[in-house]
């Protein structure tokens, strides 16, 4: 089905009963007519009856006026709708509160801002159409349907409308999913339901916006234009804080014909499914050396040993890719790597609780990943900790994050992928939760407090699970999202939300896990941000997160099994070279993306390559970047590569985006260039020990790029040595320097 909206001529019959205006009728007077739409040479004829267009109008604030603010971006937190608002007028951020807006615009400044006898000459209305000066341009142009819209309540005396008036909710976009073909063009429809049952097409007033641009961008009147990259986007409508959204799919232009690839489980079945319906060819399986380097990075953070890569390119057994991962997973290094990804966003920060407890809090945590405790005992430990702080090394998280709020937003975005941040001040744009859900979840945590007894300090819990919600006053008792748990508000109620948490039923949770773990080993996540799970943000395969979801619940939360299912899968273990028909392709998995090591990693990396371990401030000789617990210790390299400084929850905080800062620290930074002229570094032990430049060579590859050289690589290089038989140690640095600096070694691939 093909939308030809936008290519069709219309026309109506009787223009002095209704007009056509941006593919949209506009009823003049009470008739009949038609509608008339030619596309080609072909005629479609539609009757149309207009009635009541003279009956007067009840506006209401709310529903009429309230959604332009939205529409036009006029309640942005970059505009009207931040805190000190702008030039004397404030709105609520997205309209969260419609009674603080209609006082704002009709009774501050003694009602200066409408004029009811001239509505064309209201400050609101001059300065929104550009007639006067106005910062934010042009909004409302001079007689578009919002400027009749705004100009008719304002003649009606600006009403607020009558309390029974009905209220919009719940809106839907049709259609709901279309596939197009590449440039192709839909236009949606917004229809909201209001609570008496009847809908209106609110399309002219609702607000829209892409969750993937590279793949489809949609302009204000919901007309939404496919690209040439293949793949599925969802376009989110706004109205009322209200949303729906509505799912594109781009299919691969060139046909493709290729044999299937053989599917290791249940991952590449569904990744299969999603490719066949885009047409995107799957690339080859990766070389044993890339799965060798890229899973040793991935599981443990660390890179092979070239006795280690010798011995894996030597064994001839089918199965030792999985061997392998079962090796890896048993490492000490899988504890140092994934405790320092989790003391990341739970905060385990030493400068506010002090040397010993931060490190007891990172202890905790790194215990739990090297026991592999199922992850949702991890979590119910946190969530209910209680006691001393020396003695309760996860009863910490609430020393750092002490204030009820910021504890219920970090909890549900690190272990639901729920952002509840913006709900405490208005509802979430984008999502369904507003201010009652954020201080319900907020006063789980509001009984709690860290006190001093005697020498001690000691979390515990006193008084009821209620919380004073900022706008209205309302005391709310503790409720788990989308839930009625039940009202009675007395004591700690921590042990019910941590079960609810936990629950295999709970919408979230396993998602959640599911979800952080495809990202970390497949370079993006099935949805992203990882850590925003809500339905206008959908995954880009629903039935795979669903499947991976359901494996995590089935292996009891054990995060290795589900590691080891990821890493056995076929598309963990695709190549990275692109194809013609794959080459545009960033999120659907026909071929492993290129991703880049954690700043920790990166540092590690550098020095096992160069045999010259790192030393940093404070801790022992041998301590490995990956084995800081503290983030706070001082490293520039660190800091250039986006070591975060955890002051949050959001993935964010680690800066991958790559700087100037750190292209001049790879290629004439002290850390690498002192590392590969030590006289005890792996360059100078090469030089003094071996004098074959052939096997010189083939170490270097294998100690940086985990690889053998390739005949024209040992060649030429081999050659370059020969030429500077007189400086050959020098020679052989600057080789290796060459090495560290290619894209093959800065990357995961």
């Amino acid at each position: 089905m093909i939308d030809l909206t936008t290519r069709a001529i219309w026309t109506v019959d009787d223009s002095t009963i209704a007009v056509m205006t941006d593919n949209r009728v506009k009823p003049l007077k009470d008739g009949e007519t038609q509608i008339r739409a030619v596309i080609d040479g072909q005629k479609v004829v539609i009757p149309l009856r207009v009635s009541g267009s003279q009956t007067s109008r009840d506006y209401h604030f709310e529903n009429d006026i309230e959604p332009l603010f939205g529409r036009f971006g006029c309640n942005t937190s970059g505009c009207h709708g931040k805190a000190e608002g702008q030039n004397g007028f404030k709105l609520s951020v997205f309209g969260f509160d419609p009674d603080a807006d209609y006082a704002a615009l009709v009774k501050e400044a003694r009602g200066r801002r409408l004029f009811p006898p001239a509505p064309g000459q209201s400050l609101f209305l001059t300065k929104a159409s550009g007639q006067v000066p106005h910062g934010g341009g042009v909004r409302i142009p001079v007689g578009s349907e919002a400027y009749q819209l705004v100009s008719g309540w304002i003649a009606a005396g600006a009403p607020m409308g009558k309390t029974e008036t009905p209220t919009v909710k719940s809106i839907r976009v049709e259609p709901a999913e279309r596939v197009l073909s590449v440039h192709g063009v839909q236009q949606l429809r917004v229809v909201a339901t209001y609570s008496d049952g009847k809908e209106r097409d609110v399309t002219s007033t609702a607000r829209f916006q892409t969750n993937n641009e590279a793949v489809a961008i949609v302009n204000a009147n919901g007309t939404v234009s496919s690209l040439d990259v293949p793949g599925e986007a969802a376009i989110m409508a706004s109205f009322s804080n209200e949303s729906a959204i509505f799912r594109v799919m781009i299919p691969q232009t060139a046909k493709v014909q290729t044999a299937p690839a053989p599917s290791f489980n249940f991952i590449d079945d569904r990744v299969a499914d999603k490719l066949a319906k885009l047409n995107i060819e799957r690339s080859g399986l990766c070389s044993d050396e890339a799965f060798h380097r890229r899973a040793y990075l991935d599981v443990i953070g660390t890179l092979p040993t070239i006795a280690e890569t010798r011995a894996f390119l030597a064994d001839k057994s089918p199965d030792k890719r999985s061997k392998l991962i079962d090796q890896l997973l048993t490492r000490p290094e899988y504890a140092d790597l994934w405790a320092l990804k989790w003391a990341d966003v739970l905060r385990v920060d030493r400068q506010i609780l002090g040397h010993q407890r931060a490190y007891d809090y990172y202890r905790w945590i790194h215990d739990n990943v090297e026991k592999n405790t199922p992850f949702d005992s991890f979590v119910r430990e946190l969530v209910t900790a209680e006691g001393p702080l020396d003695d309760t090394p996860p009863a910490n998280f609430y020393k750092v994050v002490s204030k009820p709020g910021d504890a219920s937003n970090t909890l549900s975005q690190v272990f639901l992928g729920v952002r509840l941040a913006c709900a405490e001040c208005h509802h979430h744009p984008f999502d369904r939760w507003g201010q009652n859900d954020y201080y319900g979840m907020a006063a789980f945590f509001t009984p709690l407090s860290v006190k001093k007894i005697g020498p001690m300090e000691a979390l515990s819990s006193k008084g009821d699970a209620i919380s004073k919600h900022l706008r209205t006053g309302q005391m709310m008792t503790a409720q788990a999202l989308g839930t009625a748990f039940p009202a009675e508000p007395k004591g700690d109620r921590r042990a019910e939300l941590a079960a609810w948490m936990t629950d295999a039923k709970n919408p979230y949770f396993a998602k959640n896990i599911a979800n952080r773990l495809w990202a970390h080993f497949m370079g993006r996540g099935l949805v992203e941000p990882v850590d925003d799970l809500r339905a206008t943000n959908p995954p880009s395969n629903p039935e795979l997160l669903d499947a991976l979801a359901k494996s995590v619940i089935e292996s009891r939360f054990d995060v290795k099994k589900v590691i080891k299912l990821i890493c056995e899968s076929r598309t963990y273990q695709t190549s990275s070279a692109s194809l013609p028909a794959n080459a545009k392709d960033e999120q659907n998995h026909s071929r492993m993306l290129l991703k880049r090591p954690d700043a920790e990693v990166l540092l590690d990396m550098v020095s096992h390559s160069t045999g010259i371990a790192e030393k940093f401030e404070g801790m022992p000789n041998g301590t490995r970047a990956i084995q800081l617990w503290d983030s706070k210790v001082r490293h520039i390299f660190l800091k250039q590569f986006g070591r975060p400084a955890r002051i949050s929850a959001c993935e964010c905080e680690r800066n991958a985006e790559p700087s100037i800062a750190q292209v001049l620290n790879l290629l004439n930074g002290e850390t690498i260039n002192d590392k590969l002229r030590h006289d005890q570094g792996r360059i100078a032990i090469l030089a003094r020990d071996i004098k074959n430049d052939s096997e010189v060579v083939d170490e270097m590859f294998l100690a940086i790029l985990s690889r053998l050289p390739t005949a024209a690589e040992r060649d030429r290089i081999t050659s370059h040595l020969a030429k500077n038989s007189t400086r050959r140690q020098q020679a052989m640095e600057d080789v290796a320097w060459a090495l560290l600096n290619t894209k093959e070694f800065l990357f995961i691939h």
